[in-house]
C-alpha cells in the first residue's frame, strides 16, 4: 500500500505544532522535519560527517553531538552558508523521511502528514500535496514566538525575514487554517481540513477519530 503524504507548513509563530498535535490526537501519523533533521545529523552518521567536514569541529558540542544552536548562529546571517547547509542536510533528511514512509506503508497506513517549516523555501511543496498552511497575523506571531522561545522582538523579526513571506505560502496553499484566535476554533478548522483531505483521497475520515473527550 502506498502512503499518501501531505504537507503542513507555516511561518514562525503561526501554530503548526498546534495543528500537528491535533492530527496526532486523531491518530494520523505526523512526520516532523525537525525530528528528521536531528536524526539525519546524529553522531556517526554520514550527515554528521558532512556537516563537520564543511563547518569544522567548532559546531560539535562537548557531548559529541552537533551543536545545532551554534550552527544556526553561524549560518543565520549568511544566505550562502545557509543554502550550503541546506544542500548538505536535505538529502539526508529526505532519505530518513523515505525510510519512515516505508515503515508506514508496511503498517498499511494510507495517509500521513509531513510537518516542515521550510517546504516552500526548499521548493518541495508540490511533492507533498495537498499543502496545508497555518496562518496568523504578524503581531500575533511575534508575541507567541517571544513568549514561547524567549526571543527578543528583533530576533523574531529576523527569523521571519529569513523565511518565505506568509503571503507566498498562502498563495501556494490548498488548505489554510486560521490560528489567530481561540484554540477550539483552530482545532475545528484542523478537523475540517483533515476530513476534506481524507474524502479527496477516498479515505474514510472515521479512520482518524476525534478523541473521546471531544464528545463530552
Amino acid at each position: 500500500m502506498r502512503c499518501h503524504v501531505f504537507g503542513l507548513t507555516g511561518g514562525i509563530g503561526t501554530g503548526k505544532t498546534t495543528v500537528a498535535a491535533r492530527f496526532r490526537a486523531r491518530r494520523l501519523p505526523v512526520l516532523d522535519a525537525d525530528d528528521l533533521s536531528r536524526a539525519a545529523v546524529m553522531p556517526n552518521t554520514p550527515g554528521f560527517a558532512a556537516v563537520v567536514a564543511e563547518f569544522g569541529t567548532e559546531v560539535v558540542a562537548a557531548d559529541g553531538t552537533l551543536d545545532r544552536s551554534k550552527l544556526a548562529r553561524v549560518v543565520f546571517h549568511d544566505l550562502a552558508l545557509r543554502k550550503k547547509l541546506e544542500n548538505i542536510v536535505h538529502p539526508f533528511v529526505h532519505s530518513t523521511l523515505e525510510v519512515e514512509i516505508r515503515r508506514l506503508e508496511l503498517r498499511e497506513e494510507p495517509l500521513a502528514c509531513y510537518e516542515a517549516p521550510l517546504l516552500v523555501e526548499t521548493g518541495t511543496a508540490d511533492i507533498y500535496r495537498p499543502l496545508v498552511v497555518v496562518h496568523a497575523p504578524k503581531d500575533v506571531r511575534v508575541v507567541r514566538s517571544m513568549h514561547r522561545d524567549g526571543m527578543e522582538e528583533h530576533q523574531v523579526q529576523a527569523r521571519m525575514e529569513s523565511q518565505a513571506p506568509q503571503s507566498t505560502k498562502l498563495r501556494l496553499a490548498d488548505h489554510v487554517i486560521d490560528n489567530a484566535s481561540e484554540l477550539e476554533k483552530t482545532i475545528e478548522e484542523a478537523d475540517i481540513v483533515l476530513d476534506k483531505i481524507c474524502v479527496s483521497l477516498s479515505i474514510d475520515p472515521a479512520r482518524y477519530p476525534k478523541p473521546p473527550q471531544d464528545a463530552a
